[in-house]
């Protein structure tokens, strides 16, 4: 479980292809001093939203396995050597919880549409699959490459964000453009309740 409150930017040291076609996977290899200073192998890392597991740790470096549904679901299958990345701890019981809970479980991804800069924040609009849409409201939280944001503005097939300078310094979100893919993970609250009250229609139906 994270917090969506970034702790590092790091980079992509190293991608390594593991078996092919649709047994396929990659070993991923991410530079991150801080997150890696008191890292044990099993423990997870938040890599731009994606919770991962580390299997090898040294010299400020962690690798993790990556199987073919998250390559799939999220934009590490695009990952390169220098690819900057977002890196967040787990949490722990001691941790505050600054953002909102992220499970580190990508839904799907986003592209940038629309951004418009002013003196304090940027606007960022971002286009997501309608099978997400649905989970987006206005003043929720969702995170966007594992950071935790406040949604401005809900719409069926786009929501916007406030960035403050801040998160534009601190993350890879300062530097998307118009046309960049991002991570998405909506509000898991907000699937449950789907969830449960599916089912409950359903049994007062039979």
């Amino acid at each position: 479980m994270f917090t969506g409150i970034i702790e590092e930017l790091g980079s992509v040291a190293a991608v390594r292809e593991v078996g092919a076609g649709a047994e396929g996977a990659v070993r991923l290899t991410v530079a991150g001093p801080r997150v890696t200073a008191d890292v044990a192998v099993g423990d997870s890392i938040a890599v731009s939203g994606v919770c991962l597991t580390v299997v090898e740790s040294d010299d400020g470096r962690f690798s993790a396995d990556l199987m073919r549904e998250t390559l799939v679901r999220s934009t590490l299958a695009a990952a390169t050597v220098g690819t900057p990345v977002n890196l967040e701890r787990a949490v722990t019981l001691q941790t505050r919880l600054g953002g909102h809970l992220v499970q580190g479980h990508v839904d799907g991804t986003g592209s940038v549409v629309r951004r418009e800069h002013t003196p304090h924040w940027d606007v960022v609009e971002i286009a997501l699959p309608s099978t997400l849409a649905r989970y987006v409201v206005e003043k929720g939280s969702i995170a966007v490459d594992g950071v935790s944001l406040t949604v401005v503005t809900a719409g069926n097939e786009s929501f916007t964000v406030g960035l403050i300078p801040t998160t534009l310094e601190r993350t890879t979100l300062g530097a998307k453009v118009v046309g960049d893919t991002v991570n998405l993970e909506v509000d898991v609250m907000a699937k449950y309740a789907e969830r449960l009250l599916g089912l409950a229609s359903a049994e007062l139906t039979l």
